[in-house]
Order: C-alpha cells, then sequence, then structure tokens
C-alpha cells in the first residue's frame, strides 16, 4: 500500500467525526461498503480485459477510434508520469530514514543545494537512490514478474462531533463525499485494470480474489491508519497522520538501538511496498500506452525508462513543496480520466454489448469498423466533452470557485453517469442495428 495511507486514514476520519456517531462503529463498517462500491466500478474495467486480452490503450480504439484513442493514451502517459515522480520522491523519504536509523549524524547533512531548488542534499540524494533502484526493477518484463506504546488506541476512534439541526442531510452528503473520495483514487486503477487481467486464463478467474482483497485490504490498512493516528496524539499531543512524518519522530524523540532497528524495518517494508507501487500503477501503464503507439521503436521495457526519466525530469519535490498544487494534479486526473471512463464503458456494455472485433482493433483500414471518419469517433469525444463539463465545474468549486456544493461532491460520478447516458443516446440507432443484425444471425443459424 501506499506510504501515504494515514493521510488518506485522516479523510475517513474527518468524515466520520463530522456524521456525529462514534466514530469507531463506523470506521468497522464504512469502509468496506465504501471500497465494495469501488470495487464494482473497478471491475467494469477488469473485464474487457480477461475476455478479450487486451490493454487499455487498445480498448480504447473500439470507442474513440483507431486514432481518436490517441489523446486518452497520452493522457494517462502524462499524469502515470507525474505520478512515478511523485511517488518515487515518497519513496526517497523512506531511504532518508532507513539512513538515519543506521546513521543518526545523516539528519544534520550539510545542504549544497541553493534554497530555490526546493529540496535539500539529504532528501535528494534519497530521492536518487530510490530512482536508481527502481530502474533495475524496470528492466524485468511485467509479464514474468511473480499502538502498544500509546498503551491504547486513543480518543479519536470514541469521540463524536454534535451536528446542526440539518443533521440528516449533513450525515448523507458526509457519505457521498466519503465514496467520492474513494472513487477518485480508484479512478487511474479502473482503466490501469485491464493492463493486468489481460494475462488471466479465463474471467472469471478474477472475480472473487479482487472482490475479496480490495474493500477488505483497503478498508484494514485506513482503518490501521485510524488507529496509529490517534495513538499518536496520546504519545505527542497531536495527531499525527503522515507515517513518514510519525517515523522520523520516533528518531528524534527516542534514538535508541531498539527504536532504530525497529523504524529502519518500517521504512525498509514502506521502500518496497512505494516501489512495487510505482512500478504496477505507473511505469507499466506507460509501458503498455506507449508501445501501442510505437510498437517498432518502443517496448514494455524502453517505455518504462521513459516514464522514469520524465518522472525525474519534473522535479516531484516541487510538487509536493505545495499542497495546492498536488491537489491541482490530483483533481485534474480524476477529471480527465473518468471522462474516457466512462465514454469506454458505455460504449462496451450498451452500445457493443460486450462484443469487439479483434482484428478490427489492430487494423488502420479507412474501411475498418474502429475507422469511423479520420479515425476518430466525434460521437465519443462530444460525450467527452459533455461529461468533462460537469467535472469542471466540480473542480472549479474544488479549487476556491463559487458552485454548487452538490455538484462539487459528486464531480465523478455526475462525470462518468453523463457520458455514459450521451454515449449510450447517441448510439441508439446502432444499438438497434446490432440487435437487428445479431436476431438475423439467429434465425440463419436455424
Amino acid at each position: 500500500m501506499k506510504t501515504d495511507f494515514l493521510h488518506k486514514a485522516q479523510q475517513s476520519v474527518d468524515s466520520s467525526l463530522f456524521l456525529g456517531r462514534s466514530t469507531i462503529n463506523l470506521n468497522m463498517g464504512k469502509p468496506v461498503w465504501i471500497y465494495a462500491d469501488s470495487t464494482v466500478q473497478y471491475r467494469t474495467g477488469e473485464k474487457i480485459g480477461a475476455v478479450y486480452h487486451i490493454s487499455f490503450p487498445v480498448i480504447g480504439r473500439a470507442s474513440f477510434g483507431i486514432f481518436g484513442s490517441l489523446w486518452s493514451v497520452l493522457n494517462r502517459d502524462i499524469m502515470s508520469c507525474v505520478w512515478y515522480g511523485v511517488q518515487a520522491w515518497i519513496g526517497g523519504q523512506c531511504v532518508v530514514i532507513c539512513i538515519r536509523a543506521v546513521v543518526p549524524s545523516y539528519q544534520y547533512l550539510q545542504n549544497t543545494l541553493s534554497t530555490s531548488s526546493g529540496t535539500n542534499t539529504r532528501d535528494f540524494i534519497g530521492f536518487m537512490i530510490f530512482w536508481s533502484l527502481s530502474n533495475i526493477a524496470i528492466w524485468f518484463p511485467a509479464q514474468k514478474m511473480l499502538v502498544v506504546k500509546a498503551k491504547g488506541i486513543g480518543q479519536v476512534l470514541y469521540q463524536s462531533t454534535p451536528l446542526p439541526t440539518t443533521a440528516s442531510s449533513v450525515r448523507g452528503w458526509a457519505w457521498i463525499s466519503a465514496i467520492m473520495s474513494c472513487i477518485s483514487s480508484f479512478v487511474s486503477m479502473i482503466v490501469n485494470n485491464s493492463d493486468y487481467t489481460r494475462f488471466a486464463t479465463r474471467p472469471s478467474i478474477i472475480f472473487w480474489p479482487q472482490m475479496i482483497t480490495i474493500p477488505l485490504g483497503f478498508s484494514i490498512t485506513s482503518f490501521i491508519g485510524l488507529i496509529v493516528g490517534s495513538s499518536s496524539k496520546v504519545i505527542y499531543g497531536k495527531e499525527i497522520w503522515n507515517s513518514l512524518e510519525l517515523l522520523n519522530i520516533f528518531l528524534d524523540n527516542t534514538p535508541s538501538s531498539a527504536t532504530r532497528a525497529g523504524v529502519f524495518s518500517i521504512s525498509l517494508s514502506f521502500r518496497l511496498a512505494q516501489l512495487g507501487v510505482n512500478i504496477a500503477a505507473n511505469s507499466i501503464s506507460v509501458g503498455c500506452d506507449l508501445t501501442a503507439i510505437c510498437p517498432k521503436y518502443l517496448n514494455m521495457r524502453r517505455s518504462g525508462y521513459i516514464c522514469s526519466i520524465v518522472g525525474l525530469c519534473i522535479c516531484p519535490w516541487q510538487l509536493l513543496s505545495s499542497s495546492s498544487s498536488f491537489i491541482f494534479y490530483l483533481s485534474a486526473y480524476s477529471t480527465f480520466v473518468s471522462a474516457s471512463a466512462g465514454v469506454m464503458f458505455a460504449d462496451y456494455y450498451f452500445v457493443r454489448r460486450e462484443h469487439l472485433d479483434m482484428n478490427k482493433l489492430y487494423s488502420a483500414s479507412s474501411e475498418g469498423l474502429y475507422y469511423y471518419t479520420f479515425g476518430i469517433n466525434w460521437r465519443a469525444y462530444i460525450a467527452y466533452i459533455a461529461g468533462i463539463l460537469i467535472n469542471v465545474v466540480g473542480f472549479a468549486g474544488a479549487v476556491g470557485a463559487h458552485v454548487p456544493s452538490t455538484v462539487t461532491k459528486m464531480t465523478s460520478v455526475l462525470g462518468i453517469m453523463a457520458k455514459s447516458v450521451h454515449k449510450t443516446r447517441m448510439h441508439t440507432e446502432e444499438i438497434k442495428n446490432n440487435i437487428a443484425l445479431l436476431q438475423v444471425a439467429i434465425a440463419d443459424s436455424e
């Protein structure tokens, strides 16, 4: 799991406390149902890959056209590179903590970088170590990869917050806000899932593992973060939701050999987890996309190194230096990716009734089924833009503009729904023709 799970737990805590009930009762059951809802959407993307054994860039050709799909692919590549750099920087912080646990004086390493660089020598060395180790992992093809101290869990789990007179309304929107937060974090995985499920031997083999592990795994992780964050208030007088900050405080306040050994083990496990997340969620995504765009010159390995270099060049420490800039990238990513997801899912499940012509997906002939108009399906892009307009309104509200709060809270779902409905309505005649052709085929076979 990502090392910022304590920060994500804070969002769950805030929503739960705002609901005005005993938080411990809510957080044991609420995340399971919220993540279960996200898992249902997660499976809409995985089924296409498992049935036809194709990845995201190929699936997009059926909806947007042979050439029209390039926008969705490039959009995902750009943001995957951004995320690769950000995750690598977080992984570098884990390396710094590992070094500090072994060599305490590393904390006071002299800074040789300018103030305008946005970082310091100590953190930059940790980042470069992690970045270099990630490059080793990229070399291997994806298809071949096989509270005690606080004497309790603190008061956060038991406290409640009084609500105003409109308690039911506020409580309902708190639930919606929590669901939207989870869905937004799943948007990238929803479209990335087919990159992995295409290797499944049969579609049914992926159902239960994901339906069980995703809701329970994410819920348990969030709940552990909740306990640790609550316990930190008992020890240090404040709630610390950033796991790396908490480990650094351990080294600052109790520099014993036992503490240093424990912090080293935890930060090492975080570093390994961060490495897995970065390769699986970002590097492989760029590898699939760039290989599909330019298969003559690029493969998974070369594309992965392109992602790594871009992730270094964007200076991810600058993105994390300001929370507002990081939130901007995060919100923009969910906006545009959910736009592609809504069109693709509506096209596959409602327009094409889960039927694709595999040969035509790899043909650039003007007579091809998915060539449309000069290789672009303008209907899909009208639906795509229609959904983005709703998302843009919600995004504007998130960055400070005055818009209806309802739209801001339901941005992702409204966008996916708008694009799905619009895409389906624009292809009503095509659906009727498909049904008619199917009926004729059945009659002929009889």
